[in-house]
This record gives C-alpha cells, structure tokens and sequence, in this order.
C-alpha cells in the first residue's frame, strides 16, 4: 500500500541509485519521520553535502524513497495481478493480499507504508503529498480486476471492495500494532467469508 504522484525528479547517476537504494534499507529500518542527514549519510557511506547535490534536498531524498517503497508495492501489486489473471472472485484474491500483508519478512516495508500514509494525511502539502490518495487507488484497482466484469462498475461493486479495502487496512494496523498474527487473520478470513457477491 504505498503511492503514486510521489516521485523524484532523477538526476541519473550509478551513484544516486547506490546511495539511494542504501537509504532505502536505512528507511526500512528507521523509518522516515525523523530522518536526519548526518546519520543517513554515515550509514550509507556519504555526506550530508553529496546527498543533498544528488537528490536537491531533504524533501527530495523523501520523495525519492517513497517513490522507491512504491516500486516495492507495485512489484506485489503485478505479482498479485498475474497470480489472480482470470479470477473473478474478490473474497480469494483479497486472502491472498491479506496472506502477503501479514507475512512477517514484509513487516518493515509495511511500516514505512503506515508512516508515509499518515504524514500524507497530516501534512497533505509537504513531501508526502499524494501518497494516502495514490495507495488507495492502487489496491483498489487490484480489487476491482477480481471483481465480475458487470460487478465492477456499480456502486454496489465500488462500496465492496473499498469495504474489503478497509478490512484489509484496519487488519493491517493492527497486527503492526500488536503482532498478533492468528487474531487478525481470523477477523479478515471471517469477514471475507461473509461477502455476497453483487448482482
């Protein structure tokens, strides 16, 4: 779950990818809230003056590595398409969505997900502008693919998956919040068990 109009603007160079895939994994780690160049620098084997040339800013390091975190979403989101080509049955393609959110070696990805989301919304201006609206629309373009053809486009279908959506999310937070792996599959297997396909 993480955006779309966040993007960087590239200054292509071998050494700004190296350095930004490094500072990706440090973000991963730390998160983004209080990024702090000096200590980025020092881990990624640079300067805070080398970073700011390559990437123009602290604002533009940040869009840079949300732009990063969205290639990781849109890797699953391509993996999930291809997986689920020819399903038209939203409950199972949501289980396997809510099977990759709860696997455990996905859990920093998707809490930089969580800290991006929340600082679109609080500050929808800043570096962070778009990323809350973008993510949305992209699972539920996923949802809607596993929707019946004629489903799709009712309000009906449009209220399911941005319920499902919902599920998921909420799940989300809490098992990033608590770690409680069985719970919270249980309350999403239960709810999409519960889905009355449109008519």
């Amino acid at each position: 779950m993480v955006a779309g109009s966040v993007t960087a603007s590239p200054a292509p160079s071998a050494r700004r990818d190296e350095l930004l895939e490094l500072a990706y994994r440090y973000a991963l780690e730390h998160g983004l809230a209080d990024l702090s160049l000096r200590p980025l620098a020092a881990a990624v084997g640079s300067s805070p003056r080398v970073l700011l040339f390559l990437f123009g800013s602290k604002d533009g390091l940040v869009r840079a590595l949300l732009a990063r975190a969205r290639r990781d979403e849109l890797d699953l989101l391509g993996r999930l398409r291809r997986s689920s080509a020819g399903d038209d049955d939203l409950a199972m393609v949501a289980g396997k969505v809510w099977r990759w959110l709860a696997a455990a070696e996905h859990r920093a990805l998707l809490t930089l997900w969580v800290e991006g989301y929340a600082r679109s919304v609080v500050e929808p201006e800043g570096s962070w502008a778009g990323f809350a609206r973008a993510t949305v629309e992209d699972w539920l373009d996923v949802l809607a693919a596993a929707q019946p053809a004629h489903d799709r486009d009712t309000a009906t279908g449009r209220a399911q998956r941005t319920l499902v959506l919902a599920v998921l999310r909420g799940a989300l937070l809490d098992l990033l919040a608590t770690g409680d792996v069985d719970r919270t599959t249980a309350a999403v297997d239960r709810e999409l068990e519960s889905l009355e396909k449109p008519t």
